[in-house]
């Protein structure tokens, strides 16, 4: 795992050893920060289900102004934190070590706004015939996610070809990016 742009590009990222978090491949990144593109700079960022923190890392080396981390794990916020430090952005990086959900909803009443929001939460199950209960579908349906989302901003989400998802209002896909089993979906409020 390393970050694949930006002035830290090459860099090495210390990962939680075992299957507790699935960090977003390489060439996924890639693709997704090739067609952010100059979004990144400057732009206020809010990372959801961090687990290593690679995507908020990587905004950083590609120029943005600051990243929020929400990763419900303390051992995973520690990698965030050290990986963070060790690049020079620990000023740069907050990290949350709450649930994901609870987060959103005080971000929301304190009328905090981000014009990037990340998340590739882990897998959810196949779907077929029933409603997704993952936690992108979950995402898509918090009242308060919209909310975060600056102006003219961007929702980017990851998950599963197997997970069906019903993009709800007031979200608009503006791009879908495949990759193996993974798609990206860049969202905007419609």
């Amino acid at each position: 795992m390393r970050i694949t742009g930006g002035e830290a590009a090459r860099r090495i990222l210390k990962v939680p050893k075992g299957l507790d978090v699935r960090p977003t491949p390489d060439l996924v990144k890639q693709a997704v920060f090739n067609s952010l593109g100059a979004r990144v700079e400057g732009a206020r960022v809010l990372e959801l289900f961090a687990g290593s923190g690679a995507l908020s890392l990587e905004c950083l080396s590609r120029g943005a102004a600051a990243v929020m981390c929400v990763e419900k794990s303390h051992r995973h916020a520690e990698f965030i934190r050290s990986n963070a430090e060790a690049a020079g952005y620990g000023t740069l990086l907050e990290v949350r070590t709450q649930d994901v959900f609870p987060v959103m909803s005080h971000l929301a009443e304190t009328g905090r706004q981000f014009d990037l929001i990340l998340a590739d939460p882990p897998y959810g199950e196949k779907n077929v015939n029933r409603r997704s209960t993952s936690f992108a579908q979950q995402l898509l349906d918090d009242k308060h996610l919209p909310k975060l989302l600056a102006p003219g901003g961007r929702f980017v989400l990851g998950h599963t070809k197997r997970d069906t998802l019903d993009l709800v209002a007031p979200w608009v896909e503006a791009k879908m990016l495949k990759h193996g089993d993974t798609l990206m979906r860049f969202l905007e409020i419609g």
